[in-house]
């Protein structure tokens, strides 16, 4: 038996620059992505340009450029920053003779390998699917063949034809089984409703440390990596707050700058756990220089998704690497480190503090003869202790703010 050592691809990055926004950072986050799907960057290309060029994205000369740095670094793939057609796809290979895809099909890969559930799987396999179904028209005479063998005979349906239709099928296939996941998922949301479970959810752009916060205030045993995209399932956990009352944690999808709508789409019934919550964690990573950049993408998507009047504890994470930037001085912020610990207890009580306030925490001496008032607020609340005393019984209690005006009365 012989081990061959799995060659990890040469990958050249190109974008167009046409001036909608900073390509040199979004080429930075590219090269990340890249990395996190297992390829080593060698080359990177910015091209400005006043518009995209409709046949090649980039332009013929740039293109031949292009082809040359290929050929003398042995590139093995290029990745391009932008949407790609199947026509310019198909135009820069011929040119380049270089596998090409764009930054849109490298995010769904990278999805593809981090889907756990089925869920996860099914939303992955639906985006791709959505995906690739425009783009067949323009992938050459290789799907413009008849279908061969018993049964494909007649007319002539193409290939491409077939392909469109066997795609449009397993979509509406997978709409149809999302739907009924999704329907479990707003079963399972309207019973906490119902319960009065309280939740809080995690947001924020990838690789931010939502994992390992997770983690540290739960012991989830979430997978936690310095990696875009750890995570793609929801996982929840309850937590007890300072003031007593339990709370359902519930980890999301990370973020990213121009998120694929297909994605987004795919993705909508995880995320909208958010739109579910009672308070929403937002969590920042203040070790990036763009951070205020990030933090701004994660509020856009929570605005579309309808979380405006959901309260929001905005926490900056790592400060124990970057101590707290002056631009953060003056906000109404929890500064932490998910790794170290520092500051979950501020978050804790921040988090307690935004909750609508359900049920308050009292001490209490309950004459005997009222002893049932123990019941009932053991029933919607939590008894921590009790004391029986000759005057009563002498209880620290967490009371649901329901039946708060006949317990006034017995305060210790």
């Amino acid at each position: 038996m012989y081990e061959t050592d799995k060659k990890i691809p040469d990958i050249m990055l190109v974008s167009v620059d046409t001036g909608e926004y900073d390509a040199e950072d979004s080429l930075d986050e590219l090269e990340e992505l890249t990395e996190t799907a297992g390829g080593k960057v060698v080359a990177r290309i910015v091209q400005k340009r006043p518009a995209f060029d409709p046949a090649t994205c980039i332009g013929a000369g740039r293109l031949e450029e292009m082809a040359q740095v290929c050929s003398e670094l042995n590139v093995d793939q290029i990745i391009f920053d932008q949407e790609l057609t199947a026509t310019q796809i198909r135009n820069i290979e011929d040119t380049t003779g270089v596998h090409t895809i764009d930054r849109t099909m490298l995010i769904l890969d990278i999805f593809a390998g981090r889907a756990v559930t089925r869920e996860g799987k099914l939303q992955v396999e639906l985006a791709q699917n959505k995906y690739r179904l425009p783009r067949l028209a323009g992938m050459g005479i290789k799907l413009s063949r008849l279908g061969g063998g018993i049964g494909t005979r007649g007319p002539g349906e193409t290939k491409l034809e077939t392909d469109k239709r066997h795609i449009r099928a397993r979509i509406a296939s997978l709409t149809e089984e999302l739907k009924e996941i999704e329907k479990r998922r707003e079963l399972s949301r309207s019973r906490r409703k119902k319960d009065g479970v309280l939740t809080c959810a995690i947001v924020g752009y990838t690789n931010v440390g939502k994992s390992t916060l997770m983690n540290t205030l739960t012991d989830a045993g979430v997978l936690s990596e310095n990696k875009l995209f750890a995570t793609l399932e929801t996982t929840s956990r309850a937590i007890e707050l300072p003031d007593g009352r339990s709370v359902l944690l519930v980890d999301t999808v990370g973020l990213i700058r121009r998120l694929p709508h297909h994605l987004v789409e795919a993705f909508k019934s995880t995320l909208e756990e958010a739109a579910s919550a009672d308070v929403i964690i937002h969590l920042c990573d203040v070790t990036k220089e763009n951070f205020a950049e990030q933090a701004k993408v994660t509020i856009d998507l929570l605005a579309e998704l309808g979380c405006q009047d959901i309260p929001v504890v905005t926490v900056f994470n790592k400060c124990d690497l970057a101590g707290i930037p002056e631009e953060t001085q003056g906000l109404n912020a929890v500064c932490i480190s998910a790794k170290t610990g520092d500051g979950i207890p501020q978050l804790l009580e921040a988090v307690a503090k935004a909750l609508p306030a359900s049920a308050k925490r009292l001490k209490l001496l309950i004459p005997f003869d009222k002893a049932g008032l123990l019941s009932r607020i053991r029933a919607d609340g939590k008894v921590f202790s009790e004391e029986y005393t000759e005057s009563g019984v002498l209880c620290d209690v967490l009371a649901d703010i329901k039946i708060l005006p006949e317990l006034e009365v017995y305060r210790a």
